[in-house]
């Protein structure tokens, strides 16, 4: 696992500057603190940070291939490399390492660009091929490893986070008002924007292609969307090859020369990880799990259950809102702004763990594969609910203003989300709706008119980027069109962007078993039928095949997510702190937002009239990015 940078004059050729270079890769130390590698030629320069899982003592980067006229830093892990390699040495190819680093510059010799389609992991690539003077960028199929890039009509730079991109000489700070909207209507900037104008986002599945004096990047992988459903298949073979198939993601991920480890949540992904790991490691695993004081936002005591009936050396930490001291450090790391509020106990998580492990397995993946989200329940539901007469549900939300206005995610919080949701014209507002942090209603006034001017040409960016991403899976079933969705959108540029961040923040490699393209393929292929059935079926044939090597308690049990106590945290320990960033002269003055209706907002989170908590969380994320990356920006 490594963080990777360069750049490229492919118009000029001239030189870049050693300097540079080695500013930008400074600032990936964390993601790689064992080695560090450079290599400079003909307008191009390489540059990675490593940490060391596979190959210890001779996997050095950028490893080139047996002339020296093709040349890759490489961030990720590739778990068929050693069926690769023993391919590409029966046709001739020489090794100098035991990497999979270098079987993917064979790789390439052999295959050209369509390398990148052989290759079952998670990465970002960078490929230079002298002979050709071609760059080539690669990203893994889900979008695990980040790859940003920026360029200026001559020159193109690249990193694995936007923060080494701002050290660049030619670096423009003009901020992208689409993608603030998007962020607020999201909690994430989706691909390929980036907060700045002239940053992008390598899209999961693509790969970006620098020769003759032009930039093209196009997708190399998709859901296999033509594929014939299994619904012919009998239960009880489904059910035989999906253990199948994640037992198999699971072992293959155990491959390392460093320690092993596993998040345990408690819930029924990371517990069917944990189960898989216990029966192919011949050692007790070490599992690791975090909690709150605040009792209804802590699963610790499903982990428990989880570490005792497998018997493994089980880790738990406390999160506490006086740990903020770490939102700058966060900010630094994501680049940009981010408000999953999650990223908080996930960092802490990622830190305790590398205390003990390099490399850690997790859950990541499961809800997707499978129907998970409370969500896709509440828009079957809205499929029968949406006959209903427009006038009678207007008349039964009336009887929302009853319902407890206590923390978001609570169920009379989501009852009256889903119910707005369905007085929505069509399923992408619909399920925007569902995953919206400030939606239509709640952006209403929010904005000064200065914003709404410079955002012109750029409105509603979220809504047109999901409702292009539902145009898609046309022909499949309502629960295969939302999971293709999350697939394209909430997975890579949320979940994936928080647990990379968290994990590399603190020198930790983390994998997915759910996550594998073996895996994700094959459950695509399910009917919606076996992963959501009844009213509490989410996940189903995942949990009717795993039943036995889960606690009742776990596979009975129902989706919690990693919620965070924001609101209580916000009326006590972090009362001042947002008050003191986010109502300051100089966040007030830059010109985004109503000072009235920021007000509003605030009071009646303080009163109790209503729960603010992931608005404020949020807008305290913006602004402390201002305030590292863009102090004096102002409309």
């Amino acid at each position: 696992m490594c963080g990777i940078c360069g750049i490229y004059n492919y118009k000029t050729d001239e030189p870049v500057e050693r300097e540079e270079l080695e500013k930008m890769n400074s600032l990936l130390v964390h993601r790689g603190p064992d080695d560090a590698g450079f290599y400079q030629q003909d307008g191009i320069g390489l540059a990675m940070r490593r940490l060391s899982i596979i190959d210890l003592s001779s996997g050095h980067q950028p490893i080139p291939n047996e002339d020296g006229s093709v040349w890759i830093v490489f961030n990720g892990e590739i778990y068929n490399f050693q069926t690769l390699r023993e391919e590409l040495l029966a046709t001739g190819h020489r090794f100098k390492t035991k990497s999979d680093t270098e079987t993917i510059v064979h790789l390439y010799e052999e295959k050209g660009l369509a390398f990148v389609t052989y290759l079952r992991g998670m990465f970002a690539i960078a490929l230079w091929d002298s002979r050709r003077k071609r760059l080539a960028l690669a990203r893994d199929q889900v979008g695990k490893k980040p790859l940003y890039y920026a360029v200026n009509g001559s020159s193109i730079a690249f990193a694995s986070e936007l923060r080494p991109l701002t050290t660049v000489k030619w670096f423009m700070r003009d901020l992208d008002p689409a993608a603030v909207d998007a962020y607020l209507t999201l909690q994430y900037i989706p691909s390929p924007l980036s907060i700045f104008k002239n940053v992008r986002k390598l899209e999961p599945a693509s790969m970006l292609v620098v020769s003759d004096g032009a930039v093209k990047s196009e997708k190399y992988w998709d859901l296999p969307l033509a594929a014939e459903k299994l619904d012919y298949m009998p239960l009880a073979e489904i059910k035989e090859r999906l253990y199948s198939e994640l037992f198999e993601a699971t072992k293959i991920r155990l491959i390392s020369e460093v320690p092993l480890g596993a998040f345990l949540s408690g819930g029924i992904d990371s517990s069917i990880v944990t189960a898989l790991m216990a029966k192919s490691s011949p050692d007790p695993v070490k599992t690791f799990s975090i909690g709150f004081k605040e009792a209804e936002f802590s699963e610790l005591g499903y982990a428990r259950q989880v570490a005792r009936m497998y018997g493994t050396k089980h880790t738990e930490f406390i999160v506490e809102a006086n740990m903020a001291d770490v939102f700058e450090k966060l900010v630094a790391h994501y680049g940009e702004p981010y408000a999953d509020a999650s990223a908080l106990p996930s960092y802490f998580v990622s830190r305790e763990t590398r205390k003990a492990v390099t490399v850690a397995l997790n859950g990541d993946g499961g809800d997707e594969n499978f129907g998970g989200y409370l969500r896709y329940m509440a828009i079957k539901i809205d499929s029968v609910w949406g006959r209903t007469p427009a006038a009678l549900k207007r008349a039964l939300l009336n009887f929302t203003y009853l319902f407890p206005k206590k923390a978001p995610y609570n169920v009379f919080w989501r009852a009256e989300k889903f119910m707005k949701a369905s007085l929505l014209e069509s399923l992408p507002l619909r399920y925007l709706s569902t995953v919206a942090f400030f939606g239509p209603n709640d952006k209403a006034g929010l904005f000064s008119r200065e914003f709404i001017n410079a955002r012109c040409g750029s409105a509603d960016y979220a809504e047109k980027y999901i409702a292009g991403l539902f145009e898609i899976p046309a022909g499949q079933d309502l629960l295969n069109k939302l999971i293709y969705v999350d697939f394209r959108s909430y997975l890579p540029e949320c979940l994936m962007t928080k647990m990379d961040i968290a994990s590399m923040a603190n020198s930790l490699e983390t994998r997915s078993p759910f996550l594998d393209q073996k895996v994700i393929e094959f459950a695509f292929r399910l009917p919606g039928s076996l992963k959501l059935r009844g009213l509490r079926g989410t996940k189903w044939i995942l949990k009717e095949t795993f039943k036995d090597m889960l606690p009742a308690r776990i596979y009975k049990r129902g989706k919690m997510g990693f919620g965070i106590p924001l609101g209580p945290w916000f009326k006590g320990e972090l009362k001042d702190r947002w008050a003191g960033t986010c109502l300051s002269e100089k966040a007030l003055s830059r010109g985004y937002f109503n000072r009235e209706h920021l007000f509003r907002i605030w009071d009646e989170h303080q009163n109790g009239s209503r729960d603010h908590g992931y608005h404020l969380w949020a807008l305290l994320m913006l602004e402390l990015w201002h305030n590292q990356f863009a102090d004096d920006f102002k409309l």
